[in-house]
């Protein structure tokens, strides 16, 4: 190894990791007069500024834009939209990810005054962390010494294990959207947020899709009746979506893809030229070497934390995707204030899921938060649950667009609420609604009659509320 300064670098707090988890718990941890230094092997802001949220919700927008350009439904308005200059596209993605990353990690570093160092973290045998860095004279290492330490190295694409798919040029949601070229027909492996949200994407853009799904429905963690419309629509769009699809052969011949698959009792083929995997994250914690300092991980790799989230090893503390937690930036930001607190303050912070709400930005988008109706009688309730249709909805109706609905889970014995769900255009945005009327306890009586400005998306979930005792469909516009 090339030598180097060898003296430690000591810190009160050392974060393994530098996205929204480690940023949150870095800025935190200042605020509390701590030194503080992240270690990261890679791109500096983790998955959402460079791979995740961002850019995919910038190609999401852009291909929205395009779509509604050929099929918006207002009389009278002329539209229309040329071929994708996919190269064009991508360079500006590109451009806005690298501003965000500048603008929201590598400058906050420096306003806040802690250190970022680029190597790669490893516990070593005698349980120091030693930091590895690469450079054309050769490999490096110092160690850090710090009283606490948080692992927020978040997740990554993960593969399953299909005949034949280590010998195709496969796409992850990473290498997805690098794409130079529009592929002529996308063959999307997964139909859970991901799968959705890209095959959607490249359907807007131009590209025929296929969406394979080995359970029986699309969306399955959300209610089947927002599964059912979700597939509607994407069906009518022209995306072909195939359940409870088992596939059990990949193979790649002169740039084109064939997928065999099995569906009850009959095999299937189908053929593309692009193969997008979209079957779930796994925590990064492989090559950290957790063994050597008593740091337990689960099946899935991701770290075994408490309700505090702490490790097993008392000076240690883990947040966001890496622990196996809902992977949503906000769950992560929160996770990294928490810790910091934890490490630093011994506060005994915990955190809630119980009105964490979900999103999945489709077209219409998806939006719960709470318990749905198979989840709240698991957890021993009686439901009385109501779903109305976008149609019945003012905001939709002039909109033109009434493709959605409204579900609204309660407890049979107290009317109180317990799960609101959506699928309409601005899902997202409407259901801070309903975290708030689970934060406050709601019953299905309050959401109805609560204040609610007229010719918004969110009144859909008060006319849910209010369908438990009346037609609403049979209201005027603005009734009460």
């Amino acid at each position: 190894m090339a030598s180097m300064d060898q003296t430690p670098i000591v810190c009160d707090l050392a974060i393994i990791g530098s996205g929204s988890a480690a940023f949150a718990a870095a800025i935190r941890a200042v605020g509390l007069k701590a030194t503080v230094v992240l270690i990261e092997e890679h791109t500096i802001g983790g998955t959402c500024v460079n791979v995740g949220c961002v850019p995919s919700k910038a190609l999401l927008a852009a291909a929205e834009a395009r779509y509604r350009a050929i099929s918006q439904p207002f009389p009278g308005i002329r539209t229309e939209a040329g071929p994708v200059v996919m190269d064009e596209l991508i360079e500006g993605k590109q451009t806005l990810v690298d501003e965000m990353r500048r603008d929201k990690y590598e400058d906050l570093a420096t306003a806040y005054g802690f250190t970022v160092i680029h190597g790669r973290a490893q516990f070593v045998a005698s349980g120091e962390l030693m930091v590895t860095f690469e450079n054309e004279a050769g490999a490096s290492q110092r160690e850090v010494v710090a009283t606490k330490i948080v692992i927020a190295t978040g997740a990554s694409p993960t593969v399953p294990p299909i005949p034949g798919l280590d010998t195709v040029p496969y796409l992850t949601s990473t290498t997805a959207m690098e794409l130079q070229a529009l592929p002529e027909h996308l063959l999307v492996i997964g139909a859970n947020a991901v799968g959705l949200e890209q095959a959607q994407l490249f359907a807007h853009l131009g590209a025929s899709v296929t969406i394979l799904e080995a359970r029986d429905r699309i969306a399955p963690f959300e209610e089947p009746e927002i599964s059912a419309a979700l597939a509607k629509i994407l069906g009518d769009e022209g995306i072909e979506v195939v359940t409870a699809a088992t596939i059990t052969q990949i193979n790649h011949h002169q740039g084109r893809i064939t997928l065999t698959y099995e569906r009850g009792d009959s095999a299937r083929e189908l053929e593309g030229d692009a193969l997008l995997v979209a079957t779930g994250r796994r925590p990064n914690t492989q090559r950290l070497g957790l063994e050597h300092v008593g740091v337990e991980v689960g099946s899935q790799g991701e770290v075994i934390v408490d309700e505090q989230l702490q490790t097993t090893n008392p000076r240690m503390y883990a947040a966001g995707d890496v622990t196996g937690a809902p992977q949503f930036v906000y769950v992560a930001g929160l996770h990294g204030a928490i810790v910091a607190d934890n490490a630093l303050l011994d506060a005994g912070r915990s955190i809630d899921y119980r009105t964490l709400p979900r999103a999945t930005f489709t077209t219409p988008q998806i939006a719960s938060v709470g318990l749905t109706d198979e989840g709240a009688v698991a957890a021993g309730y009686r439901c009385d649950c109501r779903v109305v249709e976008l149609s019945a909805v003012p905001r939709a109706l002039v909109n033109r667009d009434t493709r959605g609905l409204v579900k609204i889970v309660a407890d049979q014995a107290t009317n109180k609420v317990l799960g609101i769900h959506l699928l309409a255009d601005g899902a997202a945005d409407a259901i801070l609604a309903g975290v708030y009327a689970l934060e406050a306890n709601f019953t299905v009586e309050q959401l109805a009659t609560i204040w609610c400005p007229y010719l918004t998306m969110a009144e859909a979930i008060r006319l849910g509320a209010q369908s438990f005792t009346r037609d609403v469909a049979m209201l005027s516009c603005c009734a009460s």
